[in-house]
């Protein structure tokens, strides 16, 4: 299992939002934070705090990577050429495991990530199993034929609250999906407004 699995409804509720849209979030019954002082937790967040909870917001979606991990995915985004924040997001949809959840192989990014690393999927016909393996354009996503009869892929498939995006090209019937392009921040199907001009001014500050 993922060291975040059991956890991952106290991220909705420490961000106050159901940051992936799931019916049986927390948020939905209630707002406030996790723990015996959540409720009130409601002060005005400073400048420092909203890049804060900006950044935390980003890295919990994508199952809450470590901040070693972001900060390293960060600082590539800075070296590329163009706007850093639109870099970062394309950088952190090219994950493996983010490809695997956008084209709805698995429910959840959690899942993605553990169905990644016990080898149940392929990358040009050739196992992989990091997750934070990196697609290119032209890249063929497929899960593996033994384990498209899984009773986790076959219910993700039916999720009726997730869209797949159109820089995938996905075919449900073959279990395939296509990295079609790099994706640009409104592009990205996300439940909650994602804010990365925030967390640069985070990296730029600390």
């Amino acid at each position: 299992m993922t060291k975040r699995t059991s956890a991952k409804y106290k991220i909705d509720r420490r961000m106050g939002e159901n940051i992936w849209g799931r019916a049986k979030s927390p948020v939905n019954r209630r707002e406030y934070g996790p723990g015996q002082h959540g409720q009130r937790r409601k002060g005005k967040l400073s400048d420092f705090g909203t890049q804060l909870r900006a950044k935390q917001k980003l890295k919990g979606y994508y199952g809450d990577l470590t901040e070693k991990q972001f900060r390293r995915i960060y600082a590539e985004a800075e070296r590329v050429r163009g706007d850093t924040g639109e870099n970062l997001i394309g950088l952190l949809e090219r994950r493996l495991d983010a490809v695997v959840y956008r084209a709805k192989f698995v429910p959840t990014i959690f899942a993605a990530r553990q169905f990644v690393n016990h080898g149940h999927i392929e990358v040009n016909g050739k196992r992989v199993n990091i997750a934070s393996y990196r697609v290119k354009e032209g890249d063929v996503v497929s899960v593996r034929e033994r384990s498209r009869q899984l009773a986790i892929v076959l219910e993700a498939v039916q999720l009726p609250e997730r869209d797949v995006p159109d820089y995938l090209e996905v075919d449900h019937n073959k279990m395939t999906a296509t990295f079609v392009r790099m994706p640009a921040l409104g592009d990205v199907p996300y439940a909650v407004q994602m804010e990365p001009n925030l967390v640069v001014e985070y990296y730029a500050k600390n």
